[in-house]
């Protein structure tokens, strides 16, 4: 049986995750006393109190769906339960490469706060939003986002799972996009509450101050493959993720892909490893034969262990 970890990304998050682990697991709390140290605020508060309208900020989400999901991993890894692959869904890549050995826990913390904080400001600088596209195929929602151009940018972000994909990018074309899939034939379109258009050329603000940070960070092969964002494809090459790293903030995430490939490359079990369940239900839409279990809680560890 070969095991993949796969780490969720923003919108994932809740108050009150992690509180359990937190009070459960020394090590987990080592964790947060050194986030809170290198951020300067106190990220477990604002992770188990909120308030929602502060854990929705771009700059502390990311930061907070990281440190949890690393924390469950370091768990799973003391008692070795250990995967073979791994992948993350947009910032949950970071989560992902740590779990792979690519950078440590303080590294990735500070390569996510910056991302956050510049990604913020990419969308004040140019703001966009996103949506969500359902009941239409990967092709359909491609041409109509050709179609609506010349209102300005939007993009495919997310392709997420058959008959779901998010789209990216100015308020104004994200919103004639949305019209012309409902007349496509979509089932549903749903405007994302998100800071900004992520994964679109409109994030290319961010991207000058990500990779001053990637160059200079500490970043190794990773001991298992990393399937990444921008490819599909695995990777353990410490250049080539620090590449796609940079470019992930403009392309869009190809998780649908993603979990294909591991499937045909002989994942036959999948953990979905920080809060949420968003990709287990992506998975069961992806492929219902291969079962992903999500482990967000200390109960869901004392299950699986």
């Amino acid at each position: 049986m070969k095991k993949a970890f796969l780490f969720p990304g923003q919108a994932s998050q809740y108050v009150g995750m992690a509180k359990d682990l937190y009070d459960a697991f020394p090590k987990v709390k080592d964790l947060y006393g050194v986030a809170g140290e290198l951020m300067q605020i106190d990220l477990a508060r604002v992770s188990f109190n909120g308030p929602e309208d502060d854990l929705r900020q771009t700059r502390i989400t990311q930061p907070a769906i990281y440190v949890h999901s690393v924390a469950l991993s370091a768990l799973l890894k003391e008692k070795n339960f250990a995967p073979q692959a791994v992948a993350g869904h947009s910032l949950g890549e970071y989560s992902a490469l740590v779990a792979a050995g690519a950078f440590s826990f303080e590294e990735g913390l500070q390569l996510v706060r910056l991302r956050g904080e510049l990604m913020q400001k990419a969308g004040e600088i140019a703001p966009g939003t996103m949506a969500a596209i359902i009941g239409l195929d990967f092709e359909q929602v491609g041409e109509i986002c050709g179609a609506v151009s010349e209102t300005g940018v939007v993009c495919p972000a997310n392709f997420n799972s058959p008959g779901q994909v998010a789209i990216s990018g100015s308020v104004d074309a994200v919103r004639a996009a949305m019209v012309k899939a409902k007349e496509a034939g979509a089932k549903m379109t749903i405007e994302l509450v998100v800071s900004g258009a992520f994964h679109s050329p409109l994030m290319e603000h961010a991207q000058e101050g990500l990779q001053k940070a990637l160059a200079e960070a500490k970043i190794r092969d990773s001991a298992i493959p990393v399937y990444t964002n921008v490819m599909a494809t695995p990777t353990t090459v410490a250049d080539e993720i620090k590449d796609l790293l940079l470019r992930q903030l403009t392309h869009p995430v190809r998780w649908t892909e993603i979990i294909e490939h591991m499937i045909t490359d002989g994942i036959t079990e999948f953990y979905e490893i920080g809060p949420g369940k968003v990709l287990t239900g992506l998975n069961k839409r992806i492929n219902r034969e291969v079962p992903c279990r999500a482990v967000g809680t200390a109960a869901d560890l004392d299950e699986i262990l």
